[in-house]
């Protein structure tokens, strides 16, 4: 005798791919090898052969600035472009999330030492920049258990005219764009330190949520 329609194992025999008793469906792990990352890890390499164009005959050389400038700019545009494959394809990584950061850090960093080194720019600017960023870097670790510190808007626009400003400083141009490019850079020095004060009141409720909890 067949067995009814509304039957059990009728069920199961014509659904073996239905889903888990949770009912949400499997996702596969996204492989550390991907797109964004390769980016992520080209612009760490980058970061020594940047600092090898710029030092390059005595780092005031016009064609070799330029050089400098260009790799710069590429390694820039590979923050932008990183990120967006991560989100739209789906390959976000614990790796990503740790290297990307520490990518954009070395950049900036580099770059703003390097224009130090040279008498290009002033120490204090550099000082700023750096210590932020690396307090807020440790602020983020250390309050890693009660939650992640998502990096806003304000963020990326500071790394964007940070980025922007670096690159007035790295290309030789005329004497007349020099006030520009100092009030470019101030605006990069008020921008990371106001956003890097929105971060320690976002990491202050954040252990005082948990604390709470």
């Amino acid at each position: 005798m067949s067995a009814p329609k509304n039957s059990p194992r009728r069920d199961v025999a014509a659904a073996p791919d239905a889903l888990p008793a949770d009912g949400v469906a499997p996702h596969a792990p996204v492989p550390l090898v991907n797109i964004a990352n390769i980016l992520t890890v080209l612009r760490i390499v980058l970061v020594p052969v940047f600092l090898a164009a710029l030092f390059a005959d005595g780092g005031h050389s016009t064609g070799w600035r330029i050089a400098a400038a260009s790799i710069f700019a590429v390694a820039a545009i590979t923050d932008r472009i990183d990120g967006q494959l991560a989100r739209k394809h789906g390959l976000v990584t614990d790796f990503g999330k740790m290297a990307d950061p520490i990518a954009d850090k070395a950049l900036i960093g580099a770059a703003l030492v390097g224009l130090s080194m040279l008498g290009d720019l002033s120490w204090w600017v550099t000082g700023i920049i750096a210590a932020r960023e690396l307090g807020i870097t440790l602020m983020r670790f250390a309050v890693l258990r009660h939650g992640v510190i998502p990096a806003g808007r304000g963020g990326k626009l500071k790394t964007l005219v940070q980025a922007a400003a670096i690159g007035f400083y790295l290309v030789p141009l005329p004497d007349g764009f020099a006030p520009f490019s100092a009030a470019l850079m101030g605006l990069a020095v008020v921008l990371t330190v106001a956003t890097g004060l929105d971060y320690v009141v976002q990491a202050v409720r954040l252990r005082a949520g948990a604390g709470r909890a």
